[in-house]
């Protein structure tokens, strides 16, 4: 296999404080290759100087500048711009280990009709990272299966292979915005081989600004929205209009509604052939997680309460945090207070737990 170009799809809003870290870490991998396509979507801040400051330096840097068109856009005007058979994503605020490339290549090389691959993530908040570990249900489970309950690829870890994927599929769709990128691997994972190096090569940044943290609930409906149109297709639930519903209001009948849900869906799965049950089943443990976050995030105790009643599922959650549940069912006012003790008390064991792991980035943002 000739040494093929990996065109860096790396969109950019307002990323000045991330963005050198970003371009460096791309920019001196061992894989030489790249060509890297920033497309600028109105920054207000001073991101667009320091894209200019890179491309004097480095003729592999293609600039777009323009006003802001919003992601999805600006992610398929990239797409249309890439030269390379394989196209890496990357945002602005994350960062990419020095082998990134050169491991996800040689993947292509070893598979190639592989369509897609992923990589494993360590998480930056600050100047530190928290090592991410390999993740069993990988191994274990079908990805194509698991795509239809939650997105399998950090999105920032991806490479697509355009020599497989068909160009009309290779586009994000506007219809599932802030989820975009969950629709668009779901689809290739239906019809296509993919696969991820479950290995940290991209560290994944947490601040309160990443489109994340500002657009959660919009970014949680489209979730529920694909789930449902999965669910649909593989004909394994008959009514998905619950998940609809929660997505719109957190209450005691869209909960009622939500529980059904889930338990019908589990009878449907216990139900299929067993070489494909266990897949099914992690896949749709994952999205009950989602689901119980999705209600926990109310801050309403006597909600989280009747979801885990209704569904039988208590055994799955922390003891400490059963005991302010129960407690929440009578008395919210006292369950609010213990799991606000008990959210602290986590942040700072994991904070603990993290320190020892940690590793302060070098000043030029690469591990």
């Amino acid at each position: 296999m000739p040494t093929p170009l990996v065109s860096v799809l790396l969109p950019v809003y307002n990323a000045e404080p991330y963005l050198p870290a970003a371009l460096e870490s791309i920019l001196r991998q061992d894989y030489a290759r790249v060509e890297v396509i920033a497309i600028d979507d109105g920054s207000t801040d001073r991101s667009l100087d320091i894209l200019e400051r890179y491309r004097k330096d480095d003729g592999r840097v293609h600039i777009v500048s323009r006003e802001n068109r919003g992601l999805i856009a600006t992610l398929n005007e990239g797409l249309a711009l890439a030269r390379g058979e394989l196209v890496a994503r990357m945002d602005a605020d994350d960062i990419s280990y020095s082998s990134r490339f050169s491991r996800q290549v040689a993947v292509f090389s070893q598979r190639p009709g592989l369509a897609l691959c992923g990589t494993g993530i360590d998480t930056l908040i600050g100047n530190r990272i928290i090592r991410g570990t390999p993740n069993p249900i990988f191994r274990s489970g079908s990805l194509r299966t698991l795509s239809m309950f939650f997105t399998i690829f950090m999105h920032s870890t991806v490479v697509y292979n355009r020599k497989v994927i068909p160009a009309p599929m290779l586009a994000y769709d506007p219809g599932y915005v802030h989820a975009e990128d969950f629709d668009l691997f779901r689809r290739i994972a239906d019809r296509f081989p993919v696969t991820i190096i479950d290995e940290a090569l991209v560290a994944y940044r947490i601040h309160r600004d990443s489109v994340t943290n500002k657009h959660k609930r919009r970014m949680r409906q489209t979730h529920l929205k694909i789930v449902a149109e999965n669910l649909a297709r593989e004909c394994l639930v008959d009514d998905s209009s619950a998940l609809g519903e929660i997505g719109v209001a957190v209450t005691m009948e869209t909960i009622r509604n939500l529980a059904e849900f889930v338990l019908a869906l589990e009878r449907k799965i216990s139900s299929l052939p067993v070489e494909v049950r266990q897949a099914h089943t992690d896949g749709a443990l994952c999205f009950f997680y989602f689901l119980y976050q999705l209600i926990a995030d109310e801050e309403r105790p006597e909600l989280t309460h009747a979801f885990l009643t209704r569904t039988g599922k208590w055994s799955l959650i922390r003891r400490r945090e059963r005991y302010g549940l129960l407690a929440g069912a009578r008395a919210p006012w006292c369950s609010r207070i213990s799991l606000a003790a008990t959210k602290r008390v986590d942040g700072l064991a994991r904070y603990l737990q993290s320190v020892p792991a940690a590793t302060v980035l070098p000043q030029n943002g690469m591990a």
